[in-house]
């Protein structure tokens, strides 16, 4: 068909027709125009039908994910657009006589279908990447950032010449002189960039971490790491949203060798009242035996200090000669060896029940051992078990814990 026949005739028709030349002139862009529009309705109700319901139908015979994840980002959609504005384009010499700004539209329209396309195409990939273990835990947003900003830059300049009639190459010149200012503009985005890389390369972070940064009030799960940010979704269920270079910029804890090692610490003391610490005598000795923990234990302690007294000829008329048992040795103990038997203790990791410096609350007793369960509900029913029972043993050692009594006026004296 050479060009503008279609327009040629439908102008000579409309004079024939009594027409003038303005009329037919205007009659026949309307017609021209108004058919073009319908054709392109047509075009791409035609394209879509066939695309969509391919990939459709294909979709519903596998059990991948991956044709079930495009649907879902349109890439069907997307694809059924490049025949009709093919066709559509293949139509302008037909319709038209002045085709130069209307080949620039299709060429940029084309570009933006094609920057569309590999949009979805990237966010795609990665919705599928993150279905697999190996990249759950990767920063796969901050790289699908990097290369859509690239694209989007580069698209830009393409659209920018091909309406314009530019050079390329002009643009890139002009965009070299205002080097400076884009790297203040983007400066977050490289910042963002470079942090991204260094987490992946030294695999600092990872989504699902669980990590803390009380400088900037965050404290729970890494959510997401994306170019710019990363947000963390605290225990209270509020979510702190931080720059990514942060992460490499500030100091943060990162608890993923807890849950990655065989146990989750416990440290944490009871305070015992210097007053209620003494030497205990054999009468007081004697019931301390009938405690399942402490038989075998008050019987060794109790041979080997008697052995000693004896071969160095002490006088026990006081009990602060030689050697003596004492409650809070015996208290320290009973808690090592009740901690040895707990079922929720991991014995091969540190294991111990140790004293502290004296405080002007009491005498610190710790206990520094590991749980096997690191989930943190679990964590702290097992915690606080272990010192329920710990605190109600003292009294049977004739210990007493600190507690700060009540203020009382003097007025009420």
């Amino acid at each position: 068909m050479q060009s503008s026949q279609i327009r040629t005739t439908i102008f000579e028709k409309l004079i024939e027709n009594g027409f003038s030349v303005n009329a037919a002139e205007i009659s026949t862009l309307g017609v021209v125009i108004l058919a073009y529009i319908l054709i392109t309705i047509v075009l791409f109700w035609v394209s879509r039908k066939i695309v969509i319901g391919f990939f459709t139908r294909i979709s519903r015979r596998t059990k991948s994910t991956l044709d079930d994840i495009l649907l879902q980002h349109k890439i069907p959609k997307l694809l059924s657009y490049f025949p009709a504005i093919f066709l559509l384009h293949k139509l302008i010499p037909a319709l038209f006589e002045k085709q130069d700004w209307i080949e620039n539209i299709f060429e940029a329209l084309t570009v933006i279908v094609v920057l569309a396309l590999v949009r979805a195409l990237l966010k795609s990939l990665r919705d599928y990447l993150k279905t697999l273990k190996s990249f759950k835990d990767k920063p796969i947003d901050s790289y699908i950032q990097v290369i859509m900003i690239v694209l989007w830059f580069i698209g830009g300049i393409v659209i920018l010449s091909i309406i314009t009639g530019t050079e390329v190459g002009t643009f890139l010149t002009t965009l070299g002189a205002l080097s400076a200012v884009l790297l203040f503009v983007f400066k977050d985005t490289i910042l963002g960039f470079v942090a991204s890389v260094q987490i992946t390369i030294n695999d600092t972070v990872r989504i699902g971490d669980w990590i803390s940064m009380p400088d900037n009030n965050a404290d729970g799960t890494v959510m997401k790491i994306s170019l710019s940010t990363v947000q963390i979704q605290n225990f209270d269920n509020t979510i702190t949203s931080i720059p990514t270079y942060k992460l490499i910029s500030d100091s943060f804890i990162n608890w993923r060798g807890m849950s990655e090692s065989s146990g989750r610490r416990i440290k944490r003391s009871l305070l015992i009242k210097v007053s209620s610490i003494r030497f205990l005598k054999e009468e007081e000795i004697e019931p301390l035996k009938k405690i399942n923990l402490m038989e075998g234990v008050i019987h060794e302690k109790d041979a080997d200090i008697k052995s000693y007294n004896a071969a160095s000829k002490i006088d026990k008329s006081l009990l602060i000669n030689g050697r003596n048992l004492t409650n809070i040795g015996l208290f320290r103990s009973y808690t090592e060896a009740y901690l040895q038997q707990h079922p929720m203790i991991n014995k091969e990791m540190t294991l111990m029940c140790r004293q502290l410096a004296p405080t002007p609350q009491g005498v610190p007793i710790e206990v520094y051992v590991f749980s096997k369960d690191k989930a943190w509900e679990n964590y702290e029913h097992i915690v606080a078990d272990i010192f329920d029972h710990l605190l109600a043993s003292t009294q049977y050692f004739h210990l007493e814990c600190f507690e700060l009594s009540p203020v009382i006026p003097l007025s009420n004296v």
